[in-house]
């Protein structure tokens, strides 16, 4: 999305148009429910924290500066939301308060027509939840959301060369994983 036409959406929905921030939820929903499914691991986590993030949007705009894009600013968010759900998940399943049974309802809710790319979606699923937490997100933003090292650096607040390694860690455990299974 061009920054004129965001900006333009911003002030319209700024000023009381709902029909503005609609078209930049049709814009980022899809990117953002991505992201948030590939650092969660199932859909309904996805889902859940995507009705955050578009929540905080709804809320934040109007303290949005354009000192960063409009992309890179809700994949903060995105992020940090992500990173606060897994902490609670962290948190209750030590407490055991985690249902087992739940979990697997939940990662078995997306139904992909190919039973091959699901068997492997899954697979892959798996593998991305042994990653450590900050190998997983820059491997999630680099991968499949296809940002550049300049503009994870600016969405994670790290140095290019920190997340360099990372993804390349990442990337290496992900391969090895991805074969042994």
């Amino acid at each position: 999305m061009k920054k004129e036409r965001e900006k333009r959406l911003i002030e319209e929905f700024l000023g009381g148009s709902e029909l503005a921030f609609n078209e930049l939820v049709h814009e980022y929903h899809p990117k953002i429910y991505s992201h948030c499914r590939r650092m969660l691991g199932n859909h309904m986590d996805a889902d859940e924290v995507t009705q955050e993030v578009l929540i905080v949007i709804y809320n934040k705009l109007k303290d949005f500066r354009f000192d960063s894009s409009l992309s890179t600013w809700i994949y903060r968010i995105t992020t940090t939301r992500s990173l606060n759900f897994l902490n609670k998940r962290k948190l209750k399943k030590f407490l055991f308060l985690d249902d087992e049974e739940a979990r697997e309802l939940n990662s078995s809710d997306d139904i992909v027509a190919d039973m091959e790319n699901r068997a492997k979606l899954e697979k892959l699923d798996e593998v991305l939840q042994q990653l450590p937490v900050k190998q997983r997100e820059v491997f999630v933003l680099r991968h499949f959301e296809q940002l550049g090292y300049e503009e994870i650096a600016k969405i994670k607040n790290k140095s290019v060369g920190g997340l360099k390694a990372n993804y390349f860690h990442a990337l290496k455990k992900v391969t090895e994983l991805m074969e042994n299974e």
